[in-house]
């Protein structure tokens, strides 16, 4: 039976990529399934099935046995297949045969050892390639821009399919609907193969090998070693032994410094905890330190027989409030919450927070008046 997933993935390959010694480090570790991971693979499949059923092709519906299915699963889905058609239809005008793949296997192991991935979707068509790819989650903004697994997949597909059609450049294309995200990025073919030589192969040589530096960053939160890793919690805690100047007062210039590194220190630290705590439970030992019972809230053994009880004595047990915009969206479903809400949602301004510079939100402007309790 062959690998389910690769060494080294095309999905990790932003973390790989940027530090070589993390495949090494997490081969030994298992990863639970989160709730969140289910959520996406029942997502992908209905996905897979729409884009299918579009296409004329034979596909089960597998809507009865996807645990996570509702509204706007099914919303999104929706855009989705509609998403991809229009892409289809695009390629269909440039060329009589587009090759439209669904959930398609990508081997790119010609520039990474023993690699492959699975493509959410690939139009193959003269002139461009297209290389779909649908994300489900929403606490992370993802752009199709300088993407190392959309290269690594349209990698495989120009491997696959390079020689029988003309293609000289590659669309890719991440198709995220619960954060109304759709990130477009085109690259030359000769642009992708040069970075393929230049970047990709010589990394992940090193990853493959175990070798080159470990590198702490932004990446370290898609990493399983992340709470044991040594190379993180010296970055982490040189925060602690920040060399601050003389006056007892810090500086504009010190405090910069710290702001660059404190996010990445607060979810170091919330890393090491929630591991610790997992492994305390496990029955390991933390010297100065045992598990105690944390703080819970009183329920009610029987809810409806509280509320009978309470109403029988003549009160009211119930109280009404309206759900969130999450919820409510979750509840109708995007299409109808627009039709129904339509001018009673407003968005208001967002609390300031310090980003850097690199942040792609512009600054704001009249902020003392823009936030004003006046």
């Amino acid at each position: 039976m062959p690998k389910k997933h690769a060494y080294l993935s095309a999905s990790s390959a932003y973390r790989w990529m940027r530090c070589t010694r993390s495949p090494d480090m997490c081969s030994d570790i298992k990863e639970r399934d989160s709730p969140y991971a289910k959520e996406g693979t029942d997502a992908h499949s209905l996905c897979e099935h729409k884009v299918l059923a579009a296409l004329g092709r034979d596909s089960p519906d597998p809507t009865e046995d996807l645990d996570c299915f509702d509204q706007e699963m099914d919303d999104c889905s929706d855009e989705y297949r509609n998403f991809v058609m229009e892409q289809a239809a695009k390629a269909g005008k440039r060329c009589p045969d587009p090759l439209v793949l669904v959930e398609e296997r990508l081997d790119f192991s010609r520039w990474v050892p023993e690699a492959f991935g699975t493509g959410d979707c690939v139009i193959v068509a003269d002139g461009t390639l297209t290389i779909i790819d649908f994300k489900y989650g929403v606490g992370v903004l993802v752009s199709a821009e300088d993407n190392p697994q959309m290269r690594c997949y349209a990698l495989g597909a120009l491997d696959a399919f390079g020689s029988l059609y003309d293609i000289q450049t590659v669309r890719m294309c991440i198709f995220q609907p619960r954060r109304d995200n759709v990130s477009i990025s085109e690259i030359s073919v000769e642009e992708l193969l040069r970075w393929a030589e230049e970047e990709l192969t010589p990394k992940a040589q090193l990853a493959y090998n175990g070798e080159g530096e470990f590198t702490p960053g932004d990446h370290c939160i898609f990493c399983a070693a992340k709470a044991v890793c040594r190379a993180r919690a010296e970055y982490n805690l040189e925060l602690a032994r920040y060399e601050l100047e003389t006056p007892d007062r810090l500086e504009e210039s010190e405090i910069a410094g710290i702001l660059a590194r404190i996010d990445g220190l607060t979810a170091w630290a919330s890393d090491i905890k929630d591991y610790a705590l997992a492994q305390a439970l496990a029955g390991t030992k933390y010297r100065g330190f045992k598990v105690v019972e944390g703080r819970s809230v009183r329920k009610y053994t029987d809810e409806a027989a509280a509320a009978k009880a309470v109403k029988d004595a003549g009160y009211d047990p119930y109280e009404q409030k309206v759900l969130g915009i999450t919820a409510m969206t979750k509840l109708l479903g995007k299409k109808r919450f627009a039709e129904l809400l339509d001018g009673l949602v407003y968005k208001p301004p967002g609390k300031p927070v310090l980003a850097p510079e690199s942040d792609k939100r512009p600054e704001m402007d009249n902020i003392e008046d823009a936030f004003s309790d006046n």
